[in-house]
């Protein structure tokens, strides 16, 4: 089984307490994820984040095909972290961790991810062509979106 790991991390200017506020509602998952994934959220979104919440989800990632997925929150410790786990789903595995670590200004928000692909040597095929980069874009996505709403200055590119 083949790991792919995918480390991310963001600064957001506003205090930790907003950020574990936001970021411990399940229900904000979906403006966080591109639409093209059509992410349904179908249980525990109106909950807040705590170990050993079960969360059932429906995403459409290829094709518009319905997958369904199933996360397990296995450790939660407030306006620190909280690790998501696949317990049913696309991937052979996914271990996902969120970290908040206050900074002057703000907060740092870090995410590593681990995950593997299913159908061995077919998988990671797939991977290759699309499942990888379409991983990565939801990063992007998210971050992206993120700096919208908490109103982040866009890098601008100049022109010489």
């Amino acid at each position: 089984m083949k790991m792919h790991r995918i480390t991310t991390e963001q600064f957001l200017p506003i205090p930790l307490e907003k950020a574990w506020d936001f970021f411990s509602k399940p229900e904000n998952l979906d403006e966080l994820t591109p639409q093209d994934i059509s992410f349904e959220i179908l249980s525990s979104a109106e909950e807040r984040t705590y170990s050993g919440q079960i969360i059932r989800y429906r995403i459409r990632p290829i094709l518009n095909i319905p997958t369904s997925w199933v996360t397990e929150i296995t450790h939660c410790v407030e306006n620190q972290y909280f690790i998501d786990e696949q317990r049913f789903g696309p991937y052979k595995f996914w271990h996902h961790q969120h970290r908040f670590k206050s900074v002057d200004g703000g907060v740092v928000m870090s995410d590593v991810l681990h995950y593997a692909l299913p159908f061995g040597f077919l998988g990671e095929f797939m991977g290759k062509l699309f499942i990888h980069k379409k991983v990565n874009e939801i990063f992007t996505y998210r971050e992206g979106k993120l700096n919208q709403l908490f109103s982040i200055p866009q890098k601008k590119e100049s022109v010489l």
